[in-house]
């Protein structure tokens, strides 16, 4: 996790749908929630690290997060 989600509570679920998941990630305090898709064989390493970097850019791009 980034230093800027370090501290904060943040929900992650996995869902697949055929060949793909939708990976949903929710920052609990601001209650600020993104969804992204990924095919259904990427580790999901790197499915909770992309959706981190996208609740991230989405924060601050709201001023939530510096």
């Amino acid at each position: 996790m980034s230093d800027a989600l370090a501290d904060r509570e943040v929900i992650i679920e996995l869902h697949p749908y055929g060949n793909l998941v939708k990976i949903s990630a929710f920052d609990v305090v601001s209650l600020t929630e993104i969804s992204i898709q990924a095919p259904k064989g990427t580790s999901q390493d790197i499915m909770k690290r992309n959706a981190l970097k996208r609740l991230e850019y989405v924060m601050r791009k709201k001023g939530l997060i510096s």
